[in-house]
Formats: C-alpha cells, sequence, structure tokens
C-alpha cells in the first residue's frame, strides 16, 4: 500500500488490473466470515450500547469533517458533504456525484482516509493498549497441508456468496455475500475450516495494492494536497473514534481496543485484516463496520437533502 502510493506521487507507470480485486475480495469476504460462531448470535444481545454509541458516533463524526472540508478546505457543499461522511468509499461517490458534488475528490478523499487509517491506527492501537503487533493471524494451514474439504468449502462459499450477493444486490456485494455464506456455515457448525494462510497473504497484498494505485493517474501535487488535507479529518476522526469508544467501553462489556476497532473510520475489509491480526472479535467489529455504511447509505441522502433546503 505505501509502496504504491509513493509510485503513484512520483508517477511511476503503476496500476491494479480490474480483475485482480474481485477474487480476493471474496477470500477476504470468506475469512472474515470465519469470525462468526455459534456464541456470536448469544453475544449480539449484548450490543445494544455500542451500536447506538456508533449511531452518535456517525453523527458527530459526519458533522465534524463536513464542516472540516467546507471551511478549512473550501470544498463546496456536496463535495464536502459527501467527502466527510463516514461511508463506503463506492456509495459516497455515487451519492456526491448525484448531488452535484466533485466525484474525484471525493475518491481521493475516501482512499486517503483509509489508507491513513490502516497506516496508523494498528500502531496506535499497541502504543496506547500495548497489543502486539507481531501475533500470528489465526489463519488456517498451509495450502498443501490443508484437506480438501478445506478448499472445498472455501470454493462453495465464494461462489454461492457471489450469486447471493448479486441477487440481493447488496453493497460491496463481493465482499458481504461471500462474508454472509462464511457466517452462516460457521455459526451453524458445518463447518470450521478457516482459509489457508498463503491465500490469505496474497489476498492482504493485492488489498494493499490497490489501495495505493487508486491515487494512479492524479497529479503529484493534487494527491498531496488531499494527503495533507485528510491528515487534518483523520485526526478528527480517530479523536471521535476514542472519545467514544474510551466512553462506551465503561457501558458496555467491550472494551476500548475492539471498541476503537468497531468506529474506526477505516473500510470494512482493512479493519476487520487489523482486528484478524491484532486477535480481535473480527465478527464485533465487521459487523459495526457493515451497520456503519448501510447508517450512512441511508441516511446521507436524505440528510443533505435537508441540509440543501436550508
Amino acid at each position: 500500500m505505501t509502496a504504491c502510493t509513493v509510485a503513484a506521487i512520483l508517477r511511476v507507470p503503476i496500476g491494479a488490473p480490474a480483475v485482480v480485486r474481485p477474487p480476493m475480495t471474496m477470500v477476504i469476504g470468506v475469512m472474515l466470515g470465519t469470525g462468526f460462531t455459534s456464541q456470536t448470535l448469544g453475544s449480539i444481545a449484548t450490543w445494544g450500547s455500542t451500536i447506538i454509541g456508533l449511531a452518535g458516533f456517525i453523527i458527530v463524526s459526519g458533522a465534524a469533517c463536513v464542516t472540516y472540508f467546507r471551511r478549512i478546505a473550501g470544498f463546496d457543499v456536496p463535495t464536502a458533504f459527501f467527502a466527510g461522511m463516514p461511508g463506503g468509499l463506492v456509495e459516497m461517490v455515487i451519492l456526491g456525484e448525484h448531488k452535484g458534488g466533485d466525484a474525484g475528490k471525493i475518491a481521493l478523499v475516501h482512499s486517503a482516509r483509509v489508507l491513513l487509517v490502516v497506516l496508523t491506527l494498528p500502531f496506535l492501537m499497541q502504543l496506547m493498549s500495548g497489543v502486539s503487533l507481531g501475533a500470528r493471524p489465526q489463519v488456517g494451514l498451509s495450502v498443501v497441508d490443508a484437506p480438501w474439504t478445506s478448499h472445498a468449502w472455501l470454493l462453495l462459499s465464494v461462489a454461492a456468496g457471489a450469486i447471493i450477493g448479486h441477487i440481493l444486490r447488496l453493497p460491496a456485494r463481493l465482499l458481504l455475500g461471500p462474508m454472509m455464506v462464511s457466517a452462516a456455515v460457521h455459526t451453524l457448525g458445518w463447518t470450521h475450516f478457516v482459509p489457508s494462510y498463503e491465500i490469505v497473504n496474497v489476498a492482504q497484498v493485492v488489498l494493499g495494492t490497490t489501495i495505493g494505485c487508486r491515487f494512479a493517474g492524479t497529479s503529484p501535487s493534487e494527491i498531496v494536497r488531499i494527503l495533507v488535507l485528510s491528515l487534518g479529518s483523520t485526526f478528527i476522526l480517530l479523536l471521535i473514534t476514542f472519545l467514544f469508544a474510551t466512553g462506551i467501553s465503561h457501558s458496555s462489556a467491550y472494551s476500548f481496543v475492539p471498541l476503537a476497532l468497531a468506529y474506526s473510520p477505516g473500510g470494512l475489509a482493512e479493519m476487520s485484516l487489523v482486528a484478524l491480526s491484532l486477535g480481535i472479535d473480527v465478527a464485533f467489529v465487521a459487523t459495526h463496520h457493515i451497520i456503519r455504511v448501510v447508517f450512512v447509505m441511508i441516511g446521507a441522502g436524505p440528510a443533505f437533502t435537508i441540509l440543501e433546503r436550508r
């Protein structure tokens, strides 16, 4: 991720082929689904206060970042609004462009946000809580050691998830579809397979590469400008994240670290991978990020309409 971002700034001719990310996204979805177990269903009942806190986080962080991009960055109202919303990149670009915003700026801001959060949050977690970054991720055996049934379950979950995601028209369907199938078969106890670590490593390399390559084709001065502006918005977002995580930790069964990852303004796949690498409850983190994206996707349009009328 870092190398591709630097390469984009230096105008090195890089690019991530469109055919590379989809299969790896599906693999990551399956991997995230393995974090769901029969115990997860019982835990959901205890998430009421954390979900209410998430709703508050969305409102506060959205208002703060929209104000920042409008007053400090000088963006026009539609661009500032959808660049400041803590939602998914694709959804915010589509909504923002529909409302008259600059799709290019919105995409760059959200890409920079994910880049900066992924680049800093794991180390901040280590610094603030002592969580080790060196722990081996909870992934499966080597490809050569894993039984054929593990590979069969992986392929079945990917195929079924892609079909279900398409039929249900899910947001981020290639991620959420396979994740739902994998979560279902693990929760029902049909299988306990985990994707082989080589496959997971390749998926992470592809994901990091595509994050960095989002800046390819953009002028170096514009990349640097957006990164500098996003440093300010990311600082605001992480500060609000830590405040909410600290506050909600006193009224829920979850401590600061899983709450910070669940509320953090990174992407669903990226933050879930960070949770996996830190040994944090992936189901808890992933579910909260899904809820965040859905909340923002449903509420951003009507909220902008109200703001526009005022």
